[in-house]
């Protein structure tokens, strides 16, 4: 109240307390919507970005495409393949002797060198004889004195016998003179019985080689006492021929065995410890008896002429046993054979009539493969080119650029023209590798191109 009495009047303050809320909320949404046009804007720049991208990876792709691929081809060869069977074998000595003295006595200087190739029947070694030849000698001297008694004897029963049939002597001074008689005749049979053992004795002082062969390093030095059947004085070793002794699965020995049994000769070869390098050719002799129930396999015994010396004692070498020569086999490169969702195929190479070059698919069934080259049973025909490098980036019916790969051959790098046959038969198909490559999964550290015959090949998926 005012003092005049009317109505005093104040100025309103929520009007103007509402004001700064007001723009400070407009500003909020300002700044909201400036940063939400940011973010869009830096979600359609990325859009474009992977676009754009996406679209230059299709050009590049597109220009890829319609680009050559590289690769490498080589013909397919026809020509007779021999189909073998593989294993790990151990040289050992057709014959091998460890020589013994059979009587005992110092042993005098060898008669032999130390390396050097015997014959059966030579002397060797020599023990002391003296005391042996003494033996004989007085074994000869009982038999001498023996003889005389018995001439003696003979004598008595010879007037003995005359004075009894004249009746002055009796029955049995005759019979006592008959029976002296016979001592002497036993005691002399037994004399020349010790002059033998004597001679004997007196002949093994001397030592003969009991085969040919060659003569290993001395064991026991001149001049040392030798117990009889007891001290190794050397060991005599039989080279040519020499025998290799190797093992296949039982799986394999149904085939082998009746080969054997019509009496075929089968051929054996022998390589290096890196399966490259062919040491010599044998023929097998026979199959052990029984199978190994540790390991499934069976002993085989082939016998080589070992002329060079090539083959030594103790020596592991792989073996290879040939069954059958299959002529005319077609055979490529294992590192042409793939293997997909169509099954085992190569890729091949068709040229039009203007002078281009496109990749094709040609499905083909595996016979046998090893190392570095397979037989091929269908699919291809003599000469046909293969790609064996650069399969990978390939596609059916894509422009390629060939070139011409190395010739086809076997592990090491050499063209022997033999294969390995699978384990189920000589006409079971081999196996192939997670790439489509032949995939023998025997490799042999020594091989330096990874194929290895340490093992027969597999069978392959049709």
């Amino acid at each position: 109240m005012s003092i005049d009495g009317a109505p005093q009047t104040y100025p309103s303050t929520t009007h103007a307390a509402h004001e700064p809320a007001r723009r400070g909320s407009w500003a909020r949404i300002l700044v909201y919507l400036i940063i939400v046009c940011g973010l869009a804007f830096i979600v359609w720049r990325i859009y474009q970005n992977r676009k754009a991208a996406a679209n230059q990876a299709l050009m590049q792709a597109a220009a890829i495409t319609n680009r050559p691929v590289p690769v490498q081809i080589a013909a397919v060869e026809q020509k007779p393949m021999p189909i073998f069977l593989t294993g790990l074998g151990t040289v050992t000595p057709y014959m091998s002797v460890t020589v013994k003295a059979r009587v005992s006595g110092e042993l005098e200087p060898v008669k032999f060198t130390e390396g050097q190739q015997v014959r059966k029947g030579e002397t060797i070694m020599v023990i002391d004889p003296s005391p042996y030849q003494a033996a004989l000698d007085q074994a000869k001297g009982t038999l001498a004195h023996d003889e005389a008694l018995l001439r003696n004897a003979q004598a008595e029963v010879a007037r003995y016998k005359a004075l009894f049939d004249a009746g002055v002597v009796s029955k049995e001074t005759l019979d006592a003179d008959v029976a002296a008689q016979g001592q002497y005749e036993g005691a002399i049979a037994a004399d020349k019985a010790a002059i033998e053992t004597a001679q004997l004795q007196l002949d093994w002082c001397t030592i003969q080689s009991p085969i040919d062969g060659k003569i290993g390093l001395r064991l026991v030095d001149p001049g040392n006492i030798i117990t009889a059947n007891t001290t190794n004085l050397v060991i005599i070793n039989q080279f040519q021929p020499i025998a290799v002794y190797f093992t296949l699965p039982e799986g394999q020995l149904p085939q082998v065995l009746r080969m054997l049994n019509e009496e075929k000769r089968l051929p054996v070869d022998a390589y290096d410890r890196g399966d490259v390098q062919k040491i010599a050719s044998g023929e097998l002799l026979t199959a052990d008896n029984q199978i190994d129930i540790t390991t499934g396999t069976d002993r085989l015994k082939a016998v080589f002429d070992n002329r060079d010396g090539s083959l030594f004692p103790n020596q592991f070498v792989n073996i290879h046993l040939v069954l059958e020569n299959r002529p005319g086999a077609l055979v490529v490169p294992s590192a042409a054979i793939q293997s997909g969702l169509q099954g085992t195929f190569v890729w091949t190479t068709e040229t039009d009539a203007s002078g281009k070059a496109t990749a094709k698919i040609q499905p083909v069934k595996v016979a046998l493969a090893e190392g570095q080259v397979t037989i091929v049973d269908s699919g291809l025909v003599k000469g046909q080119p293969v790609v064996v490098d650069g399969a990978d980036r390939l596609r059916d019916g894509a422009l390629v650029l060939a070139s011409s790969g190395r010739q086809t051959t076997t592990a090491g790098g050499q063209d022997n023209g033999q294969f390995s046959a699978p384990a189920g038969g000589p006409f079971a198909p081999a196996a192939a590798g997670p790439h489509g490559g032949a995939n023998p999964q025997h490799k042999s550290a020594g091989d330096p191109s990874g194929g290895s015959r340490g093992q027969a090949a597999k069978r392959v998926s049709q």
